[in-house]
């Protein structure tokens, strides 16, 4: 069985985000880290392959430093990477990434592709839904256990209303939450054997992907403009100077909350 796990890499939590007023996108010049419920998503690859055998290839669309974020799929136990990237493709939205990611995944015809159920820079968590109408593959989400017997898959998905199992036929797109599984931490040895494992860059060309259906020119959605929040009223902004604690201090002791 060949199980495809598309991931991400986004900006790192700890580095902070921000926005470029240039280009009104968000600024992935930072550290990046692979997304946390695609971590989920690798782990759940890893435990069908041991139960069943066959090949975990993780799969994503970004800029080449992406491919550091997915060395640590390949640490945890994956086969090989592929990373989808071309200058042309900056500033797709979701529906021209939707695109880029079903030619990747073409390429490969995986069994079983999954994804974690959203992002952390985005929280679109449609993404899955957009790559299987490409593909025209059944999909289930929000899965939190999901078994692989012979030709279908079952998911276990939690609701308001309580627990739906759904089955569904190979091949099949699958969106996994946070709650199927505890990710493994990658080992020394997997680290070190990362290094040597297949990662290859691919640009849209090698896909045989029509450019004007990715970037800018493929996108359905648009920022217009970007603004702080309104400011609130009756606040005050102490700058730590070395005396914001005695600032503080003062203030509640105005404001009679001491």
């Amino acid at each position: 069985m060949k199980i495809a796990v598309c991931v991400k890499q986004v900006p790192d939590a700890t580095s902070g985000r921000k926005l470029d007023p240039t280009t009104n996108r968000l600024d992935r010049s930072g550290e990046g880290a692979l997304n946390a419920t695609d971590v989920n998503a690798v782990e759940e690859a890893l435990r069908i392959k041991e139960a069943h055998g066959g090949e975990v290839v993780v799969v994503s669309f970004g800029p080449t430093k992406a491919l550091d974020s997915l060395r640590k799929a390949l640490a945890m136990g994956a086969d090989r990477a592929m990373l989808v990237s071309d200058d042309a493709a900056a500033g797709s939205d979701l529906v021209a990434t939707s695109y880029a990611l079903a030619k990747g995944l073409e390429r490969e015809g995986a069994d079983l592709i999954l994804f974690g159920q959203q992002s952390s820079d985005s929280d679109g968590a449609v993404l899955w839904a957009a790559v299987a109408d490409r593909l025209q593959r059944p999909v289930i989400s929000q899965v939190a256990e999901l078994t692989v017997e012979g030709a279908s898959v079952t998911g276990k998905r939690q609701t308001e209303f309580g627990y739906d199992i759904i089955s569904a036929p190979l091949p099949a797109v699958v969106a996994v939450s946070d709650a199927i599984n505890e990710p493994r931490y990658p080992s020394l040895k997997g680290i070190m054997g990362a290094k040597s494992k297949p990662a290859e860059t691919l640009s849209l060309a090698d896909l045989g992907a029509d450019p004007a259906l990715v970037g800018a020119a493929g996108s359905r959605t648009s920022v217009l403009a970007l603004a702080p929040p309104p400011a609130k009223g009756n606040q005050i902004k102490i700058e730590d100077d070395g005396t914001a604690a005695d600032q503080l201090i003062a203030w509640l002791a105005e404001k009679k909350l001491l």
